[in-house]
């Protein structure tokens, strides 16, 4: 007699999964096993993922770590590249936790969404310059390799209950990094850019920190965030100055708890100043005529 499995997770979204990954292609993880290498023996390969993440006990492997060129700068940005069994099995959380999450999210955020580009946000930031001449081109920095885990499991506890999805975003937070040189390193903050639970996990992280954040304290001050990178606007110098000497973020004490995650949050948060860039959209007009 067969014994029921502790969560219910239909095998359909096991398949649907692997179909989404299959779609993104991307590299192999540590394993060094390709998709085409996972569908030669499909079959097997989905059940055992259905049947562990269905009784409790998948375990991710280390996330296989490579570094990347960061434009011309001559430094690297690290990536995480899980395998694709685990590639599968975080989509399986993703299917779940997404639909709950966006009707959350600011209307915006434009990066890592369904139904929304880099173009979407270019479009609407081209319209705002015509009513806004001040804008704070900023970078968020190590944002991802930065988010605090506490923080983070308790905004996702806030939308959803469910245990298998609470139990494995855990697991993949602390899951090991596995170094080019083949070190294992353990993690104590962050989350992987490059696995595919990272962007939801990352915008919901945000859209406390940061949306919210501005809604409540400077709700007159419209913005573009793709991802870690915003774009605040302001009409005029005397208002964006007289903005940047208010304090950062404001204390949470008998706050309900979006906002006490929005001032706990922020604190985590520091701007990459060598890289964010204070813009007058008309003096850059002008220059640029002259030239």
């Amino acid at each position: 007699m067969n014994r029921a499995k502790p969560f219910c997770i239909a095998k359909r979204e096991v398949w649907e999964a692997f179909k989404q990954v299959k779609a993104n292609q991307g590299a192999a993880g540590i394993d060094g096993q390709s998709i085409e290498d996972f569908e030669r023996d499909l079959s097997n390969n989905l059940y055992r993922i259905w049947n562990r993440m269905s009784s409790g006990s998948y375990l991710p492997p280390p996330v296989r770590r490579v570094d990347i060129p960061k434009g011309d700068s001559g430094k690297t940005r690290p990536l995480g590249i899980p395998a694709v069994a685990d590639r599968i099995a975080q989509t399986v959380v993703k299917r779940y936790l997404e639909p709950i999450l966006e009707p959350k999210f600011h209307k915006d955020s434009y990066g890592y969404r369904p139904g929304k580009s880099a173009h979407d946000a270019l479009a609407v930031a081209r319209q705002r310059c015509w009513q806004r001449d001040w804008v704070l081109d900023l970078d968020i920095e190590s944002f991802f390799e930065r988010i605090d885990w506490k923080l983070l499991m308790r905004a996702v506890r806030h939308h959803t209950d469910c245990q298998w999805v609470l139990l494995y975003i855990e697991r993949w937070l602390k899951a090991p990094v596995s170094m080019p040189d083949g070190t294992l390193v353990s993690r104590e903050r962050g989350t992987p850019q490059g696995s595919v639970i990272s962007p939801v996990l990352a915008n919901l992280f945000l859209h406390y920190a940061f949306d919210c954040w501005m809604q409540r304290e400077h709700p007159d001050i419209p913005f573009e965030r793709y991802a870690d990178d915003g774009a605040p606007r302001w009409r005029g110098k005397e208002s964006f100055y007289g903005h940047l000497k208010q304090p950062c973020c404001t204390r949470d004490e008998g706050r309900p708890l979006e906002a006490g995650l929005q001032g706990q949050a922020s604190n985590h948060l520091k701007l990459l100043w060598p890289k964010a860039m204070v813009v007058s959209v008309k003096e850059k007009a002008r220059r640029d005529r002259v030239r």
